[in-house]
């Protein structure tokens, strides 16, 4: 593979798209009239406005988008699913400011976030939905979490926040139109969203994910002035100057040699990861997550797409240096990978350093059809809602599958700010839900949850029959909330909003909130 497939469709791609409107608002009408004869507003579908905000190691950037959400099928219970999104504005891109090694300027950003409303013409009020994502190296700064909590409050209805590596790689796969690529042309796709912090790797099969990995190494490791004084110096990059024989400090000033050997040394490690050759000595704890199983290597890849900041020299899309190692970085990942994958297999992203975050705004979003139960729409909407997952194996009680779900979060009974994740068996009747029924009363009676709202996820549609056996047959006197159609893991947590249109049906963010624990930043 040489450098001309690398940026093939480089005159193709179209910018334009970065230039903001003179009236944001004036793009809501350019869906025409789609689905205007069939679709009931409310009824077959749902109209909303999503935010995704980025603050990543290197960038930070907002893009608003408009999504309409259909009705996968004809029935009035059936979920809905986003069908088309349309981006209403995209935010300059912003540097990351840092007021020193270890903290994000707050202000900074939080003063840019609101300027981006402002140019768009949107306040937190028209906001339905969306995501704050922090990733990479910014994840690990002393402040990342009060940064993700203040937006959450602050940008809109809906807002989540987002931000361990895998769920990142998911986002930017999603993003940058690597999934549809695969399920369009039933072909195996790696994404490699290639960031200032960390390097990301997606395996889709069939337009399914089903790998992802990341890898501490990006662009932003090393940052320098114009004079090429280093500013900036991240732990993974003393590691791999160490390795490499080099002295390098902040304030002193690195030479071209010194930047092209590091970069050389970032895409090699890339490298073995994707060729699954396993990372030895000092750089065996740069992959920051378990490898991919299941991947058999270079060979069973149909089509490369990449994504992240550094994709956008990769592409040729971008030229400039802005005090980092992107342009080294994306020629020498040109240079290691062309011998890695047969010629052709690389292919142009929908969005490159915006996939993530175009992804934030539209893949978290889920929508329970019309048969959730809504005891108490008082409690809504309810934010950042921990998912407790009891595993049914048919021979357990409920009561004792659910009390064993909570011990794994160190919790000895049903507490406020809990969303139970059920499996309803198949065939769903009266007697099956009576049965889960008992076992949820059973817990949330006792301890100090009893008093607070109960929210309960289903796989099945069976939603109201649920609530209502909770409510009026065994009296729970909380208000209780039931939406089913909603896919969650373990680890996730959960928005959930007012109900929308005709049909009532209820959106529902999906998230993970991953940060590094107090040992992860020495």
């Amino acid at each position: 593979m040489d450098h001309d497939e690398f940026e093939d469709g480089l005159h193709d791609h179209d910018h334009s798209h970065d230039h903001f409107p003179d009236d944001p608002h004036d793009d809501l009408d350019d869906f025409g009239d789609v689905g205007q004869v069939v679709d009931i507003e409310g009824m077959e579908m749902l109209t909303i406005r999503s935010v995704g905000i980025d603050i990543g190691s290197s960038t930070s950037h907002l893009v608003f988008s408009q999504l309409i959400l259909r009705r996968e099928g004809s029935a009035f219970s059936s979920r809905f699913r986003v069908t088309d999104r349309k981006v209403l504005y995209r935010s300059p891109i912003l540097l990351t400011p840092y007021i020193s090694g270890t903290l994000i300027d707050t202000a900074n950003i939080q003063e840019f976030v609101h300027e981006s409303y402002r140019q768009a013409g949107f306040t937190p009020e028209t906001v339905d939905t969306g995501a704050v994502i922090i990733t990479g190296e910014a994840l690990k700064k002393e402040n990342a979490r009060p940064i993700s909590e203040l937006f959450a409050k602050e940008s809109g209805k809906f807002i989540c926040a987002s931000a361990g590596p895998n769920h990142e790689a998911l986002l930017a796969a999603h993003g940058c139109g690597a999934v549809a690529l695969s399920e369009s042309e039933n072909a195996t796709v790696m994404n490699i969203d290639v960031g200032g912090g960390t390097t990301k790797l997606c395996l889709i099969r069939n337009g399914v994910v089903t790998n992802t990995a990341a890898v501490s190494v990006g662009a932003r490791l090393i940052a320098f002035d114009d004079e090429d004084r280093v500013t900036r110096l991240e732990g993974p990059a003393i590691v791999l100057l160490n390795e490499l024989g080099f002295d390098l400090s902040l304030g002193q000033s690195i030479s071209e040699p010194v930047k092209q050997a590091f970069a050389a040394r970032m895409a090699e490690l890339l490298s073995q990861v994707i060729q699954k050759i396993p990372l030895t000595g000092v750089t065996e704890e740069f992959l920051i997550t378990d490898p991919m199983e299941d991947y058999q290597g270079p060979s069973e890849v149909d089509f490369v797409v990449f994504s992240g900041g550094v994709s956008e020299y990769i592409y040729g899309h971008e030229a400039a240096s802005y005090g980092d190692l992107g342009p080294q970085y994306a020629r020498h990942i040109g240079d290691s990978l062309k011998a890695v994958f047969k010629e052709g297999t690389v292919r142009q992203a929908d969005e490159g350093i915006r996939a993530t975050v175009i992804g934030a705004g539209e893949y978290t979003v889920q929508a329970s059809g019309a048969t959730s139960h809504l005891s108490g729409v008082d409690s809504l909407p309810a934010f950042g809602l921990q998912v407790v997952r009891p595993r049914m194996n048919g021979q357990d009680s409920v009561e004792r599958s659910i009390q064993s779900a909570l011990a794994k979060f160190d919790l000895a009974g049903f507490a406020p700010g809990l969303a139970l994740a059920l499996e309803v068996e198949e065939p769903p009747n009266y007697r099956i839900l009576k049965r889960l029924a008992d076992g949820i009363a059973a817990v949330v009676t006792k301890g100090e949850g009893v008093d607070a709202p109960l929210f309960i996820v289903l796989d099945t549609d069976v939603a109201k029959s649920l609530g209502g056996i909770l409510k009026e047959e065994l009296n729970l006197s909380q208000d209780v909330v039931v939406v089913d159609g909603i896919d969650v893991g373990d680890l996730d947590y959960l928005d959930i909003g007012l109900p929308m249109g005709i049909s009532e049906v209820v959106p529902v963010t999906v998230k993970s909130l991953i940060f590094p624990t107090k040992e992860d930043q020495t």
